[in-house]
């Protein structure tokens, strides 16, 4: 017949945590903006969202969004109006 373990021996050790990245400023505002997004939709002041993603390297840009059947053009022509405005900041 086995004998069950004793109490201590099966308690199991975790991995060390993993250390947080310092956020610079560019990181700190998306995380703001998104946490801002965030409570206006938990708080039902949200119909539609949309999201425009860059990679760090520019290579990648996605777009994302969640909306109403409705405001499927609407967003797209703010999108549209943006990436223009953007442009032209740039130059």
């Amino acid at each position: 017949m086995i004998e069950p373990a004793p109490e201590h021996t099966r308690l199991l050790t975790f991995p060390q945590a993993v250390s947080t990245a310092p956020a610079d400023e560019n990181t700190a505002s998306m995380i703001e903006v998104l946490q801002e997004q965030l409570r206006l939709a938990r708080e039902g002041k949200l119909r539609s969202v949309a999201v425009v993603s860059v990679s760090s390297d520019g290579a990648a840009i996605g777009t994302q969004w969640s909306c109403t059947h409705g405001d499927i053009s609407s967003l797209i022509g703010k999108l549209t109006v943006l990436a223009h405005d953007m442009m032209a900041a740039r130059k």
